[in-house]
């Protein structure tokens, strides 16, 4: 079972969300904006990434550039930084039981499936 961390409104997210619908793999959808993870969660999906809190956040965003941009922030601040502003989350995220895949290119998650 895969889960996949879409926004609907965004174009890459929409576009790994057709890979998996293509992929005939069971799947279910977490509207990361409606429904935001935890500070465990995140962390959990960092481990499966593999990467640092700071890889996963969208330093463009407006919310980023008022609050925190230019600051020294631990990986936990910057975990409850995207679990208060789930805006800050890059996008989109498919994670299995064992390891996740940040879909940027989304061709990543075509990849991450056939593992």
């Amino acid at each position: 079972m895969y889960t996949i961390y879409h926004n609907p409104r965004c174009r890459k997210s929409r576009e790994g969300l057709a890979i998996l619908e293509a992929s005939g793999k069971p799947f279910e959808i977490v509207r990361y904006l409606d429904d935001p993870p935890t500070g465990a969660t995140l962390r959990e999906l960092l481990d499966k990434l593999g990467m640092p809190a700071r890889s996963l956040i969208r330093t463009g965003e407006a919310v980023w550039k008022a609050s925190y941009k230019g600051k020294e922030l631990s990986e936990e601040e910057l975990i409850a930084a995207m679990s208060e502003h789930p805006k800050l989350i890059e996008r989109p995220i498919v994670a299995s039981e064992s390891k996740a895949v940040l879909g940027r290119p989304p061709e990543a998650i075509k990849n991450f499936l056939t593992d």
